[in-house]
């Protein structure tokens, strides 16, 4: 990772974000949580989907494999914001609301990295961590279904006829969050489960990426491949950056295991996430809070609080 200077005293938020569900914000999200904690750096995982719960399921299965096995696995501050209740759609998001900025407030100051994953729905959640994000990283399939996603586009000249409901959502998050504070959203799509053949379609699908990602404003990662191997982990709450041995997996390691994590880590680095030491991370001091998440609390407080 670039050696850049994080906001003093405040925790640097990964956002994991997609309208349509199946994409790997799950599986990236923890992997990004594991190899971050693996680098002696304090990390929080927050868990906006209150329904699935997929993240704080595959934390789950980590902390009890850890305690089956005897591994000492490394285990993020786990938060989970819960679901509301209420006569109206208002007043749930409103609750839901006020958890989340609660668990903000107790530790935005306490971590160095909180990786957010969010539903694969437009929901007031999502939308509030879109506007949250220092990086927002969208994992989208590799196909033309999934990138519709972003934007529609000429099925001949993959020139871009328009963006999608969720383009528009995270270009009006990016400028929420620009007006607040002044900040630049670092907006990363990933490529995910790439077919290992290369084809016709999937070179389509990249031209396609290409022609999307100026007009939106994002980069591309060249991310993960289909691999069995992503699915075996999440039993075990397991990651690519996990030692590759029987006691471990649960099996003998392979070469598709090697890969992955390879993959993983190429994608990590290309998210040139700002790094402060371990020892720094250990060491600062407190600091007052910093505007930026309480800003963005109060913008958002109307309308959470507003009946349907």
């Amino acid at each position: 990772m670039d050696e850049v200077q994080p906001r003093a005293g405040s925790a640097h938020v990964i956002v994991l974000g997609n309208e349509k569900g199946g994409s790997g914000k799950s599986t990236t999200a923890m992997h990004i949580v594991v190899a971050l904690l693996k680098a002696g750096f304090r990390v929080a995982a927050i868990d906006t989907d209150s329904r699935q719960r997929s993240l704080s399921r595959y934390i789950e299965n980590r902390i009890h494999w850890a305690r089956h096995s005897g591994l000492p696995l490394e285990i993020p501050g786990h938060f989970v914001v819960g679901l509301g209740d209420g006569a109206t759609v208002g007043e749930i998001e409103a609750q839901q609301f006020a958890g989340y900025v609660d668990i903000i407030d107790r530790i935005e100051h306490q971590y160095d990295y909180v990786v957010v994953d969010t539903p694969g729905s437009n929901s007031h959640l999502m939308r509030v961590s879109h506007a949250m994000a220092d990086t927002l990283v969208t994992p989208v399939n590799d196909s033309f279904v999934d990138l519709d996603v972003l934007g529609r586009l000429d099925p001949e000249s993959l020139t871009v006829l328009d963006k999608s409901h969720y383009a528009a959502l995270v270009a009006e998050a990016i400028e929420q969050r620009r007006m607040i504070d002044g900040a630049r959203t670092d907006w990363v799509v990933v490529r995910n489960r790439i077919s290992t053949l290369s084809s016709r379609n999937q070179l389509n699908v990249i031209a396609g990426l290409a022609a999307l990602s100026g007009p939106l404003g994002f980069r591309i990662a060249d991310g993960i491949s289909e691999r069995v191997v992503f699915r075996e982990f999440f039993p075990f709450g397991l990651t690519a950056f996990d030692t590759f041995d029987r006691r471990t997996l649960g099996s003998e390691p392979t070469m598709s295991h090697v890969a992955g994590r390879r993959e993983i880590r190429e994608l990590i680095e290309y998210l040139r996430l700002p790094q402060p030491t371990p020892r720094q991370a250990a060491t600062r001091p407190p600091v007052q809070p910093q505007p930026v998440w309480t800003a963005l609390a109060a913008s958002n407080q109307e309308r959470a609080s507003t009946p349907s």
